[in-house]
């Protein structure tokens, strides 16, 4: 039986370059999906899935991140004054009683696996999530909670996995599995090219990760790109403690490219309880003009 999961890893030092000019004062996780900023779709699966202690890993320009999970009196008064009880209500709940937010800075952007380090002396000695942001992942209930779910019946670090195509392994790093073992994963490799994947199952933007990974990226060094990489403290992990790959339910939206940020909007937009039936019938009025 696996422990309870309190703690959720936000790596959110990157600078968000392949969205510049928008992304030169803003954080790229402060980009809105409708009306939420990415952030807090994050936070949202995060407290869902049982997080009760929230860690930011942040850049020198990231403030905005903390400004938006801190309450605002000027604004909540005005809020309150004009009636507008249900926006208010909306930002008054972004982080329910009894959830902290913690902020650490990573000093230099020196990779994945350093920005988890970061967030060490918060976590403690419990297992814990890492969420990034830019994998937005639409699934009911969300893919943290599935994981926790998973991680619960047999206790092993899990990794959220994908079938990618493998001409794009060289965009993720790629698991092999024992299939007749509940899929526990068997090698994990960063970025591989295609001709040397092990696999076609990528690793996307979730994981929970038992508190050993923390000794093996204190150990591991520089990987691929001269940074600290979290699959290569995985891949040292393997020969300890059982990872497994698991495959969601939910549709992920790769929000930190153009494309996949404009699907998720056009998605999102159409459920909208606000915007749906009009936006839905704004793109049928394009599509036959």
């Amino acid at each position: 039986m696996g422990q309870k999961v309190r703690a959720a890893v936000f790596p959110v030092a990157g600078r968000g370059t392949r969205f510049l000019p928008a992304t030169k004062a803003s954080p790229k996780e402060m980009l809105p999906i409708v009306d939420k900023p990415l952030i807090q779709y994050a936070v949202e699966e995060a407290i869902a899935a049982g997080a009760t202690k929230l860690v930011f890993v942040t850049g020198s320009s990231k403030r905005a991140i903390e400004d938006h999970f801190d309450t605002d009196a000027e604004l909540e008064q005005a809020l309150s004054e004009s009636g507008k009880d249900e926006l208010l209500a909306s930002i008054r709940g972004i982080v329910p009683p009894g959830v902290a937010c913690i902020y650490i800075r990573q000093g230099a952007p020196l990779g994945l696996g350093h920005a988890v380090l970061c967030a060490r002396p918060a976590v403690g000695n419990e297992p814990f999530f890492v969420h990034l942001a830019d994998d937005l992942i639409a699934g009911s209930p969300g893919c943290l909670a599935q994981m926790a779910a998973e991680h619960e019946r047999h206790g092993g670090s899990v990794i959220a996995v994908e079938k990618v195509p493998r001409e794009h392994t060289s965009n993720y790093g790629i698991v092999a599995v024992d299939a007749s073992d509940q899929d526990r994963v068997t090698e994990i490799v960063e970025k591989p090219a295609p001709e040397n994947a092990p696999s076609d199952s990528g690793v996307v933007g979730r994981y929970l990760l038992a508190p050993a990974v923390f000794d093996k990226l204190e150990k591991i060094g520089e990987g691929a790109g001269g940074e600290i990489q979290l699959t290569d403290g995985i891949a040292k992990l393997l020969s300890e403690e059982a990872v497994y790959a698991f495959s969601f339910d939910g549709v992920r939206y790769d929000c930190g490219s153009k494309l996949g940020y404009l699907q998720a909007t056009v998605a999102y937009g159409l459920q909208h309880p606000d915007t749906g039936a009009a936006f839905k019938q704004h793109l049928r009025n394009l599509l036959d003009a």
